[in-house]
């Protein structure tokens, strides 16, 4: 009995084998255009396997590709003969007619199809994508139309409607069976926003979606795929005032804890909204409380973004530079003056230092920072940095060389190391040495960091070609010296150096 059964698994695993080959043969013949190889192939597939779709349409197609209407006329009616009730076939069938030149016959053939659709989803989808290969897209439209008729729930075919509309360039509609297909899954709500993202084109497109949002939201109030689609719609037509209130409404509403509308207040930040951005972050800091994950990001981030609305300003006043200022110490008074608050100790640093001129409270608040234990040595590095420009600005060479120097030797790799040198190289320009300058940029010419490697080029160049012209560099060391007036905020004596 053992036997007998390996004999059949050795026997069925054989055939099965020399199937896969027959298949991948015949894909190989129809791919190259020999199709009578691939017709006798995909037949005999065919007839093994009882019917198959794939194989009968492939010996089908490849009778068509030979011009052999007729074989594949009679091949279609005898296998409609034997399985009446797919209905797919009459698509095939129309299709022959078509060819031929026969549009009325072809048309009456396809009607057939769908006035014979059984009540069953595999046959409709079968119909439905029958029609869609051959871009028939207004039967196929009929068919899924008369399926959800026939299965009384029009949500079944809603993905396929959408899609059939979206292929005639009708948007509305596409819009209407796409939010019918998902929205009641809001774990699909990421992929339905993608695929907004790809298919809809301007706010026109934008504003469609978002009036069919609203008739849906009104038919269903409690789902929230509608209000969250709706700030979505907000956020892509860059209406960030009236996203700002959708998520707070949301936020309320679901008993959030500030996330959406902390990743709502970045978004319309970096696109330069920076009142709403203000508005948000204040929101969390308002009505969430000090025991809020998100309490002393968003303290942080208003800083940062009154900082930008302030600075990006050309027109601001002073007294915006000191209340924002006391907002700073404020912070730092709340949070104290660690680790964890070094970024905002550099960001008023430099507030002082570029903004208020006032150099020397910049190099105090950055050598405290520097000394700070633990502190994470990127954090230290840049401070140094900053450190060293602001000596720089109060004629301190020494310090700036001897920090640039440091930064320089702990990081020899990579952009910190690359830009410590080239700060270097040029306080070395600014007061005049240029041969050794020249020297250092010729190394950073192939710096990792193209902004380093393009500076370094420049002013390379700029040292050669004016070296050239007078030996006694004293025109070039003039020039340099007006460089570094402007970099020490000097405009006037800048001006009278030139």
């Amino acid at each position: 009995m053992k036997q007998v059964l390996l004999f059949i698994f050795l026997l069925t695993s054989s055939m099965s084998l020399f199937s896969q080959k027959e298949a991948k043969l015949a894909q190989y013949y129809y791919q190259s255009g020999e199709y009578e190889k691939s017709g006798q192939l995909y037949k005999k597939l065919s007839d093994q396997n009882g019917y198959n779709d794939y194989y009968f349409g492939r010996f089908i197609e490849s009778l068509l590709a030979l011009e052999e209407y007729a074989t594949a006329e009679a091949a279609i009616n005898s296998q409609l003969k034997k399985m009446p009730s797919t209905v797919q076939l009459y698509v095939a069938l129309g299709n022959i007619y078509e060819r031929q030149a026969e549009l009325e016959r072809a048309d009456e053939t396809y009607i057939l199809a769908i006035s014979k659709l059984p009540n069953n989803r595999g046959q409709i989808n079968s119909l439905g994508n029958s029609f869609t290969r051959l871009n028939k897209f207004d039967y196929a439209l009929k068919v899924y139309e008369k399926g959800v008729e026939l299965l009384k729930d029009e949500s079944l075919f809603a993905y396929n409607l959408s899609d059939l509309y979206r292929r005639k360039g009708e948007t509305e509609k596409m819009i209407h069976y796409y939010l019918r297909s998902h929205m009641a899954d809001m774990s699909r709500i990421t992929s339905v926003q993608n695929h907004f993202n790809r298919y809809l084109y301007g706010e026109d497109e934008y504003e469609i979606l978002r009036s069919k949002l609203y008739e849906f939201l009104q038919n269903d109030p409690e789902n929230i795929f509608f209000p969250e689609m709706i700030q979505w719609v907000f956020i892509q037509n860059k209406e960030y005032s009236k996203a700002l209130r959708q998520a707070r409404a949301l936020d309320m509403r679901l008993s959030e804890n500030g996330n959406r509308v902390f990743r709502m207040a970045q978004i319309a930040s970096n696109d330069k909204d920076y009142d709403t951005a203000i508005k948000a972050f204040s929101y969390i800091i308002e009505n969430k409380g000090q025991a809020n994950s998100f309490y002393i990001d968003a303290k942080k981030e208003l800083l940062k973004t009154k900082r930008k609305k302030i600075i990006q300003d050309p027109f601001h006043s002073k007294e915006s530079l000191i209340d924002l200022k006391t907002e700073y110490v404020k912070f730092l008074d709340e949070f104290g003056r660690n680790n964890r608050t070094a970024l905002i100790i550099s960001a008023l640093a430099e507030l002082e230092a570029l903004y208020l001129s006032n150099t020397t409270a910049a190099i105090s608040i950055l050598k405290n920072l520097i000394e700070f234990k633990g502190l994470n040595k990127i954090i230290q590095a840049n401070a140094k940095l900053s450190l060293a420009d602001y000596y720089l600005i109060q004629g301190e060479n020494w310090e700036s060389t001897l920090l640039y120097s440091q930064v320089d030797k702990s990081f020899r790799e990579g952009y910190l190391g690359e830009n410590a040198r080239y700060k270097n190289a040029k306080l070395s320009y600014y007061i005049g040495d240029f041969e050794w300058a020249q020297e250092q940029f010729g190394i950073l010419k192939s710096a990792t960091t193209k902004l380093i490697s393009n500076d370094a080029i420049e002013l390379s160049v700029f040292i050669m070609d004016n070296a050239n012209l007078d030996t006694t560099y004293a025109p070039l060391k003039m020039y340099a010296e007006a460089e570094l007036l402007v970099f020490q905020n000097k405009f006037e004596e800048a001006k009278n150096k030139l």
